[in-house]
């Protein structure tokens, strides 16, 4: 019984290693033999392994998302003003250099203002509000601390600077670059892992890459109500500082 047992528990923990082993980096079993006299894919065999590339860029466009909100007894009171202040806000990015191109609108919204009536028993309207919110592309980094500022002034009490985030317009050389590291990585990892183990490296034979570029987020808001921040009355401070461009490969090489 305690053969059978152990016969039992040995079988158990095989099966074991030979699941867990291709989910690691490095070499796996050779070619099983299936039923019929195939084996299964070159894929599932070999040296996989994975590099990374990492390229610091410095961001040469500034993603600013701002617009104006009104509130008013009326639909029509409410839109009337939010039309009025964001003239002022487009009129402003446009003497400050941003073309129409690079302005888009992200968010429009017309919404009612209601409250619990105790008298009636029952929730009424009080008001309305309009929201228009335009996303802003500006190509000239230094400037983006006093175009936020001319562009709070021109909304006034109804603007909305919702967020500012930096980013880099065109990163396909950077990708290319981060590239190359990766798969360099990927090719000394391949390289140590054989020579320590006593193959030979053969071709690869999956490829397959995944890359990340983050955006830089200043946090800034200016609004309205409890959370109003006063329009600056000095240049607002930005700093554009690095974005890291990251690209992962993962590579299989055959083994001679």
């Amino acid at each position: 019984m305690k053969r059978l047992l152990w016969s039992i528990g040995g079988c158990l923990l095989l099966t074991l290693v030979l699941v867990a082993a291709p989910g690691c980096e490095g070499i796996t079993s050779p070619p099983a033999s299936t039923g019929t006299g195939d084996v299964i894919s070159s894929q599932e065999t070999g040296i996989w392994v994975s590099g990374t590339g990492e390229v610091a860029v410095t961001p040469n466009i500034a993603v600013l998302q701002v617009g104006v909100e009104a509130q008013e007894a009326t639909v029509a009171e409410a839109q009337a003003a939010m039309s009025a202040a964001m003239e002022e806000v487009m009129a402003s990015l446009t003497s400050n250099g941003v073309g129409q191109e690079d302005v888009q609108t992200q968010y429009f919204t017309i919404s009612q203002r209601t409250r619990w009536s105790d008298i009636s028993d029952e929730e009424i309207v009080v008001g309305y509000r309009v929201t228009n919110l335009v996303i802003a592309n500006i190509r000239d980094i230094a400037s983006v601390g006093s175009i936020i500022d001319d562009v709070v002034t021109a909304g006034g009490d109804l603007i909305r600077v919702n967020d500012l985030s930096f980013t880099v317009e065109d990163p396909s050389d950077y990708y290319d670059e981060a590239r190359e590291l990766a798969t360099a990585d990927a090719l000394e990892k391949a390289r140590k892992l054989a020579e320590q183990t006593g193959v030979e490296l053969g071709d690869p034979t999956y490829v397959s890459e995944s890359a990340y570029m983050p955006s830089i987020y200043s946090g800034m808001v200016y609004g309205l109500g409890e959370m109003a921040i006063p329009a600056p009355t000095i240049v607002t401070p930005t700093s554009p500082g690095q974005v890291n461009i990251t690209l992962t490969v993962e590579i299989a090489y055959a083994i001679k």
